[in-house]
């Protein structure tokens, strides 16, 4: 009867996962975290698992630079770095490793110099796992010297002196094991996610449905305050998508759970019936955990030229202004929000592009307003971009 019930409930996991994947991917996306985590509580959901690191190994900061990184169950950790298209520098997986290592053992110190031979001995014998899966051998030797020595009393001798030996010559024969290096298919990662795409395959998706290179430029140099527009070809910084509308959907549960913890993001909106672009610049990390007011100097809003629209407006927060932006409690109707009403995204039933609750009311925390209007609206699309440096700021995005 037990073995009966046992192959049941396999089954029925077999039929939860295809469904969920099939029919509820946008529901797997906005839970990415809950359920990520209490699939590798069970020896089930092998295609649940496979969903989701498909995902990770194209986005991997969505696990390695979440909040509860460090909470990460080990056999979750394995199964990441056993993948070969993991999409980050070797290096950084390290760090990450090293990290979530001290994590589990709260007695040790943060800094290894600190150490005793007893600490190095504990953080080897939690990673005792996770340890053989990195590519030592494919990290950069100035690195090497740098990030890994601190710790080489964590590996094997005889891998250690692998590692140093094929610092110095590559031709020269080593008896550890060699992994492969990891398939890296862009060279120029983000420092932090993008987005969760709708399947794994949606990845070379156009950067917006809102905005051109033109309005990068323009935002771009708001971002810098500079007094000029930066040229086509001389945008420092890239727009990597966190969160587009039509693909992940318009209900205000996910802007906070797929935007939280990410700082330096700016908030585009299309307004239905009009040629309008809307929008603004949150400098801070948006945070569900924690509501309230928030104080900057260096958000904005903003309305862009498009279409009819001739001039955009930028309008600053004023200076030493407490409520620069806020964090509401209800984040079920609430998205972000700028100012006291100056740019506000709300939703009582359906999602944002269903309703006419946008506002951008009255100017109380901004310099000016940025519609000649204050009637409520609604939106097409809507796009979260996180700002980033480029590492080459002389090529165009």
């Amino acid at each position: 009867m037990v073995n009966a019930n046992e192959l049941e409930l396999k089954e029925l996991s077999r039929k939860l996962e295809t469904y969920l994947i099939k029919s509820k991917a946008s529901w797997l996306r906005t839970h990415f975290s809950l359920v990520y985590r209490s699939i590798f509580d069970s020896n089930e959901f092998k295609g649940l698992k496979k969903f989701y690191n498909d995902i990770i190994v194209k986005y991997p900061n969505l696990i390695f630079e979440s909040e509860d990184f460090t909470s990460l169950q080990e056999t979750a950790l394995i199964s990441i770095l056993k993948r070969d298209d993991l999409q980050i520098e070797e290096i950084k997986i390290w760090d990450y490793l090293i990290k979530w290592g001290i994590a589990q053992n709260p007695t040790l110190s943060a800094d290894s110099k600190e150490w005793s031979n007893e600490n190095f001995e504990t953080l080897k014998i939690t990673l005792h796992q996770c340890l053989p899966l990195i590519r030592y051998f494919h990290i950069p030797s100035e690195v090497i010297w740098e990030k890994v020595k601190p710790y080489k009393k964590i590996l094997e001798e005889e891998l250690w002196d692998d590692i140093i030996q094929h610092s110095m010559s590559q031709n020269k024969s080593v008896t550890s094991i060699v992994l492969p290096a990891r398939i890296i298919s862009n060279p120029e990662l983000p420092s932090r996610t993008t987005s969760i795409p709708e399947l794994p395959s949606r990845v070379n998706e156009s950067f917006s449905t809102i905005i051109k290179q033109e309005h990068v430029a323009e935002l771009s140099s708001w971002v810098d305050r500079e007094s000029t527009i930066y040229s086509l070809t001389n945008i420092p910084y890239e727009f990597q998508l966190i969160l587009r509308g039509s693909r992940d959907g318009f209900h205000p549960k996910t802007f906070w759970e797929m935007c939280h913890g990410h700082a330096g993001t700016i908030v585009i909106a299309k307004v239905a019936g009009t040629d309008e672009i809307v929008g603004g610049y949150n400098p801070l990390a948006w945070d569900k955990l924690k509501s309230g007011f928030r104080k900057t100097n260096d958000s904005f809003i903003f309305s862009l030229k498009n279409g009819n629209i001739q001039n955009s407006i930028l309008s600053r927060v004023k200076p030493n202004s407490g409520e620069a932006l806020y964090y509401p409690i209800s984040q079920s109707m609430y998205g972000p929000w700028f100012g006291l009403q100056e740019l506000t995204m709300k939703s009582k039933v359906s999602g944002f592009a269903q309703e006419k609750q946008y506002q951008c009311h009255r100017i109380f925390y901004y310099k000016k307003p940025i519609r000649t209007t204050n009637q409520l609206f609604s939106i097409v699309d809507y796009e979260v971009f996180k700002v980033i440096k480029k590492q080459n700021p002389n090529c165009a995005i």
